[in-house]
């Protein structure tokens, strides 16, 4: 059972927020309930699609960005963002089962795709306090540091959806996937 209200409705939503819901609806073809949870705050709501929209633009293609949010899911153990980003993974990036479960476990098939999404888990699981080491392989893999600023942000904007499905217990409006383990 949801915690927190979410709207059924773009119409049942905030003046506020409705405008932007309804882009949302035209972009994906429909309003996921994480995107009514958060409008909930016309302000949180303009804000994560602010930062949504900065990663889009930012270096790292849509296949990096699902895979990290997968990768991140998994460390917070999210069940919506994991089943959202599993389908959007399959659906809009084009990735294979074997590649969402690598991802999921903080690696990838593609070699520079795997530094990328391993510091984005070792920072969840590290809270930020990632090694030099760890900083220095991601940059080996040919990371710069702008791209490693944008993995940064990609960990932040699923963080936040992380948080906000895990404390209003978000009603999974895609096919459900489990988390295999919750941070440490």
């Amino acid at each position: 059972m949801t915690r927190i209200h979410t709207p059924p409705t773009v119409e049942a939503s905030p003046a506020a927020s409705q405008a932007s819901l309804n882009a949302v609806g035209k972009s994906l073809g429909s309003v996921p309930n994480l995107f009514r949870v958060v409008g909930n705050s016309p302000a949180a709501l303009k804000g994560y699609l602010g930062l949504g929209a900065a990663l889009g633009a930012s270096g790292l293609d849509g296949a990096l960005q699902e895979r990290i949010a997968l990768a991140v899911a998994e460390v917070d153990g999210c069940d919506y963002c994991l089943s959202a980003h599993a389908y959007l993974g399959r659906h809009r990036a084009g990735l294979d089962d074997a590649e969402i479960t690598a991802n999921r476990n903080g690696s990838s098939s593609d070699p520079q795709a795997a530094a990328a999404v391993r510091f984005a888990a070792q920072v969840v699981r590290a809270r930020g306090h990632v090694t030099d080491e760890q900083l220095a392989a991601v940059r080996a893999a040919g990371y710069s540091d702008a791209q490693v600023i944008e993995i940064l942000l990609a960990v932040a904007l699923n963080t936040f959806t992380n948080y906000v499905n895990e404390v209003a217990r978000t009603e999974i409006d895609f096919p459900h996937v489990h988390a295999t383990r919750a941070a440490a």
